[in-house]
């Protein structure tokens, strides 16, 4: 049991696609260098924000803190309990990541987002952040037609139809990222 979701775990990291914005398969290797110099380039002036559902929220929540204090990033998880129930409340449960972007997105800003990839709030939110100049990074999982896959400057898809295989995937991923850019993070 535990050998054979350790094996379906490595198929789908192993098996990760990449793409950028139009579509295009992005080496695994060259695009985490890419990704991470990009964001390098930004951290004087940019902000990160991350969004996500659920177990997701749980994910990009740790992310932020890593990429605050490993990485020196001004970074925020927009998964506070009182600002989510208020936007829902004021804006409908589909604008909660795109309302507060609304106030605190700047051009160049980078955004990190982590979905099962249908869910209206995170496309919302990736859209309004694509359409203010953002530069948008996406986590998506299950069916490859999903239309997060396609709404970022890179996005990572994992394959697999297993919850805990995509959210335990998106959190390496993650981590490879800040591991990445914790390299060139000197701390006060």
């Amino acid at each position: 049991m535990i050998e054979a979701y350790m094996q379906r775990f490595t198929a789908s990291l192993n098996d990760t696609v990449i793409t950028d914005g139009d579509g295009q398969e992005l080496g695994q290797d060259q695009a985490f260098q890419d990704l991470t110099q990009y964001i390098l380039a930004k951290k004087s002036s940019a902000n990160v924000f991350l969004f996500g559902n659920g177990g997701s929220s749980g994910i990009i929540s740790h992310a932020a803190v890593d990429f605050m204090n490993a990485c020196g990033f001004r970074a925020m998880a927009l998964t506070d309990n009182s600002l989510i129930t208020c936007q829902a409340n004021d804006f409908g449960y589909e604008n909660v990541f795109r309302q507060p972007l609304k106030t605190m997105l700047r051009a160049g800003d980078v955004i990190g987002v982590s979905s099962s990839g249908k869910s209206p709030n995170i496309i919302n939110g990736c859209n309004y952040a694509k359409e203010n100049g953002a530069y948008v990074i996406t986590y998506s999982g299950f069916k490859g037609n999903n239309p997060l896959r396609s709404a970022g400057d890179v996005n990572f898809w994992l394959g697999a139809e297993d919850y805990g295989v995509v959210e335990i995937g998106h959190s390496l991923l993650i981590h490879i990222l800040t591991d990445e850019l914790m390299k060139h993070h000197t701390k006060p």
